[in-house]
């Protein structure tokens, strides 16, 4: 593909170029990247866009060192496909031709759709399955019918017994036995007459259910095949010069990480990042920086803000990064590393002790070497048979946690949590906003992990867990927190979701705006000493 000179686009005014690329899974936008994003939006308003949608520039030079930048945005946007003057990078395979291999089949795949459906739909199945349920129904009333009938039988047999003239004729107590059997031998011929009925309207049904079937089995086949068709054509570059399969990208990520996901998802490959370097990369330009942004509204679950940078998604685009970004040298994610002040231990004794958690730390290890409150305390504490945590905070919230030294401290903590006996309060400072009308409530939205976004979560009315909220207003920006659930981020999405506060917590970079820390801080904690009983209860006030 020859270079296409108006995708490279003049930034205002070029410094100094950043010494480390981005690294796309942390980083803040330098100044070239903000230039080129203000260009994009720009460009984005020109044209009109109806829908949200993940934007990204890379600021890059050429063989002569002259810096520009090129733009891209995520998946499609289908009134932008056709007739539109060049500015985005092509796909890394454009597979929409109308004529092309792709939509052909994906066209035979659509026409399956459509036969499975009118076979769904249609009125000979609606027509055979009734009768199957006619047909269940009567024979249900038959039987019980004759079993009615047989009972009555039964009971005039009894009586006809107890009478003399019967215990002494013999040749009437045969008739009696015969009447019986001949019954329960009709109710056995009565049944199979209903079974073999039934069987017959459950074949009819069957042989359009085996239609629909072997429709399913074939457009799973097709649609599996095109997958890996379409796979197989992204063959993606790294600043090494060497190229790569996407099937064989993340065989060679689940390799060298020990991910459980070796199979590229749907849609991998289709995101700004490797849109951008790819082209840098066939056209032999240097990536110096990069970003990502929302424009438009937020789709209905997951939550994103027009104009907030985002880093590079997870699922699809950490195993095709970790390949492109080869050969560049990449600035390090800071959530990796911890360089900052350690815990303070509030309280201790033989079975629990409760900390007070600085902003920036884990509460457990994560996949980093980064250090803990875990091993904070094991370091503590190293003749203790803990310790177990208990509950969690988020990595960026400050605040107290309890943690068991103990087996039966943590056994004993787990069913106060369980049972909602121990109480905690958070505050945090909002975004700028008006105060609320109603400065007390609730906040009842259920949420799920975000699959392709993690650490993020999402409100799924369908699938999500119920996760409850309790708020009280101090001023127009601080609020207090009471997790009546705990689910993970659920504070910070309560806040910033507009079913929710419609404010995101200062300093949320998943969720908000980035600032020099999340102003969310567990501030109260209260529980039964699982040894004594007794209450304990303690404090420690927010620093900001």
């Amino acid at each position: 593909m020859p270079l296409n000179t108006e995708l490279i686009h003049a930034l205002p005014n070029t410094g100094a170029l950043p010494r480390l690329f981005t690294n796309p899974f942390y980083y803040h936008p330098d100044e070239l990247c903000r230039q080129a994003v203000a260009c994009v939006k720009n460009e984005i308003e020109r044209r009109g866009l109806d829908e949200g949608k993940m934007f990204g520039v890379l600021v890059i030079t050429n063989n002569s060192g002259k810096a520009g930048f090129l733009a891209a945005y995520s998946g499609q946007i289908e009134s932008w496909e056709h007739g539109t003057d060049p500015y985005f990078v092509p796909p890394v395979v454009d597979y929409l031709q109308p004529e092309g291999y792709f939509k052909t089949h994906e066209r035979q795949i659509t026409l399956i759709n459509r036969q499975i459906e009118q076979l769904q739909q249609s009125p000979e199945l609606a027509h055979t399955e009734q009768e199957l349920k006619t047909a269940e129904q009567q024979t249900e009333q038959q039987i019980a019918g004759y079993r009615q009938l047989m009972a009555e039988a039964k009971t005039r047999r009894d009586t006809l017994r107890k009478s003399a003239s019967v215990q002494q004729n013999a040749q009437m107590e045969q008739q009696l036995i015969k009447e019986s059997q001949f019954q329960k031998a009709e109710l056995r011929r009565l049944k199979q007459r209903c079974a073999d009925k039934i069987a017959e309207k459950k074949r009819a049904v069957s042989s359009l259910h085996e239609q629909i079937n072997a429709l399913q089995k074939s457009r799973k086949l097709q649609s599996d095949h095109l997958q890996q068709w379409l796979f197989s054509q992204f063959v993606l570059l790294n600043a090494e010069g060497r190229q790569l399969p996407l099937v064989d990208i993340f065989k060679l990520y689940a390799r060298e990480h020990g991910s459980l996901i070796s199979v590229p998802p749907s849609g991998a490959g289709e995101c700004c990042e490797p849109r951008l370097l790819q082209y840098a990369y066939q056209h032999a330009l240097t990536p110096i920086s990069m970003a990502m942004f929302w424009y438009g509204p937020s789709p209905q679950n997951r939550l994103r803000v027009h104009g907030k940078y985002y880093p590079a998604c997870s699922a699809k685009c950490r195993p095709i990064l970790s390949w492109m970004l080869r050969g560049l040298s990449v600035a390090p994610n800071p959530l990796e590393t911890y360089n900052g002040e350690m815990p303070q231990i509030v309280y201790a004794d033989a079975s629990i002790a409760v900390v007070r958690k600085p902003a920036g730390m884990l509460s457990v290890p994560g996949r980093s070497e980064q250090t803990s409150v875990y091993q904070f305390i094991k370091q503590q504490f190293p003749q203790s048979g803990g310790p177990i945590i208990v509950h969690r905070l988020d990595m960026a919230t400050s605040g107290l946690l309890v943690v068991a030294l103990t087996e039966h401290a943590y056994i004993d903590l787990q069913k106060q949590f369980l049972h909602h006996h121990i109480a905690k309060r958070y505050v945090a400072l909002l975004d700028d906003g008006p105060m609320p009308p109603h400065p007390d409530g609730n906040i009842s939205l259920p949420l799920a992990p975000d699959p392709l976004h993690r650490p993020m979560q999402m409100v799924d009315f369908e699938h999500g867990k119920q996760a409850v909220t309790r708020y009280h207003f101090v001023d127009s920006r601080r609020v207090q927190l009471y997790p009546l659930t705990g689910r993970t981020h659920q504070l910070r999405l309560h806040c910033a979701h507009a079913a929710g506060l419609g404010r995101a917590i200062k300093g949320d970079e998943l969720y908000g705006a980035p600032s020099n820390r999340l102003y969310l801080h567990a501030e109260y904690l209260r529980f039964e000493h699982p040894d004594t009983g007794n209450i304990m209860e303690f404090t420690w006030k927010a620093e900001f």
